[in-house]
């Protein structure tokens, strides 16, 4: 069915067969954003959010998150994480928080959901913990930027500059 691995014979979704597949290291980069009003930012970088170190709280929602993906995408494996590390970047010129997300681990499927589900619930996180300041803030450009690992290689996502850390 049009080379699918996640649809049936009979055209329904499955959870795809992984047990033929060897153990790989694999690790997944994703990145996110989540614009805001200046004022808002100052308010973050000074630690003036009523709820606390929104960054802090941010770091381990996305930390969580990526413990939890399979929980929230039907399809996703259960797997045994060896690495999270959340890293945000403060981008005052055009008012916003960079959001990256790198899962690492040794199995039979990769983490690229897991990566992209880190950004996602770490940038709702900010949202969740500023919005009584600043309901206008825009979550997304949320992407893979890179994965490696498995059958299908290496990807690197063109035009994206490695962080320092």
């Amino acid at each position: 069915m049009n080379g699918l691995t996640h649809i049936n014979r009979q055209g329904r979704a499955k959870m795809v067969d992984v047990s033929e597949k060897g153990d790989t290291v694999r690790v997944a980069v994703a990145r996110g954003e989540v614009i805001m009003k200046p004022e808002t930012l100052s308010l973050i970088k000074e630690g003036g959010i009523a709820k606390g170190d929104v960054l802090a709280v941010a770091q381990v929602a996305g930390i969580m998150g990526a413990k939890k993906t399979p929980d929230l995408i039907p399809m996703c494996h259960p797997l045994m994480l060896s690495g999270i590390d959340m890293s945000f970047l403060i981008n005052e010129e055009e008012s916003k928080i960079e959001i990256e997300a790198r899962v690492k681990l040794t199995g039979k499927t990769g983490v690229e959901m897991e990566a992209l589900t880190a950004v996602s619930v770490a940038a709702l996180t900010i949202y969740d913990m500023c919005k009584a300041v600043d309901k206008e803030m825009v979550l997304g450009n949320i992407r893979l930027i890179s994965k490696s690992g498995g059958k299908s290689g290496e990807f690197i996502r063109k035009g994206e500059c490695i962080w320092e850390k």
